[in-house]
């Protein structure tokens, strides 16, 4: 039961996916960076000293590497959003298990060539076929760049989740590891306000009305309470259903998507969204179940994140 929450998770995801797309009509993808770090930092600083937790970590390189690399796939996820179709931009980030299971393929064969893991290579092979279907009316619409910037999110969420999970392996409380990554986002928000508007000077839109100001607050809020009931999720449930539970968000997005902002698709994008749900879960359930990795992931307990 306690694995639901990763339901309430993914939701809240793609409502932050949709405040996301309406808001970057007026502000830069540094500006949502930056509101959602404000949000971040304020709500996950309160909860750590409410906790009685400390801010101290002996790991600030590792909270660095992790933060330049989550700063960076948000920026780039944030900035599809409000280029793509959401169901698009949703389900090319949620390829993150296909590059691990990638990942997993790559390392078996290096290290043992007779060990091929063959239900990896055929879902990350599947997933492929998924993308290019997906691409394909994207392709047609003249948005193949921002398609390509959403994969490469994808990619560097990946890395992003491993650090997080060696992270939390290590001991490092997952509350202290989201703190320091809003925290960058915070920072990063602010650079890139400061350089956005190149020699005409900072790039910065005023909050002018209460929608605009609602939306940047929901980012903020969305985004946290998901990554907190995410963590529930992994902490209390089981571990191959809540990572596969995730997948409803691509559900979510599609939903909002064709309801909000009228979004239609062809057969293409269609048969893409649901190759990479499957292949994605087969993938994790792989993962979680046949791998020395996913087995050691499975016996603790996972730290959650958004990136």
């Amino acid at each position: 039961m306690q694995s639901l929450w990763m339901l309430f998770a993914s939701f809240m995801f793609a409502v932050m996916g949709v405040c996301v797309k309406l808001a970057s009509v007026e502000f830069s993808t540094s500006e949502l960076v930056l509101y959602r770090g404000v949000v971040g930092v304020i709500t996950l600083g309160a909860i750590i000293k409410l906790s009685g937790e400390t801010f101290r970590t002996t790991m600030p390189g590792a909270h660095l590497w992790r933060g330049i690399i989550g700063v960076i796939s948000l920026w780039l996820w944030y900035y599809s959003i409000g280029q793509l179709p959401l169901a698009t931009a949703m389900t090319l980030n949620y390829m993150s298990p296909i590059w691990i299971a990638a990942w997993l393929f790559a390392m078996g064969w290096w290290h043992s060539r007779n060990d091929v893991k063959w239900p990896l290579m055929l879902a990350v092979g599947l997933s492929f076929v998924g993308v290019t279907l997906l691409l394909r009316p994207a392709f047609h619409a003249n948005q193949l760049t921002p398609a390509l910037i959403a994969l490469g999110s994808s990619m560097i969420t990946a890395t992003a989740y491993m650090q997080v999970r060696k992270m939390g392996l290590a001991g490092e409380p997952e509350n202290r590891v989201v703190f320091y990554f809003t925290v960058m986002n915070l920072l990063a928000g602010v650079v890139g306000v400061l350089i956005g508007g190149g020699a005409d000077g900072p790039q910065f839109h005023p909050v002018t009305t209460w929608r605009s100001g609602l939306l940047l607050l929901a980012i903020g809020v969305c985004a946290t309470s998901a990554q907190i009931a995410m963590t529930r999720a992994y902490r209390l449930g089981n571990t191959l259903v809540v990572a596969n539970l995730q997948y409803t968000g691509i559900v979510f997005s599609s939903a909002w998507g064709v309801f909000i902002f009228d979004d239609v698709f062809d057969w293409h994008s269609w048969a893409g969204i649901g190759i990479i749900l499957a292949s994605g879960m087969a993938a994790t359930f792989y993962n979680t179940r046949n791998t020395e990795r996913g087995k050691a992931i499975a016996s603790t307990d996972p730290i959650a994140s958004e990136v």
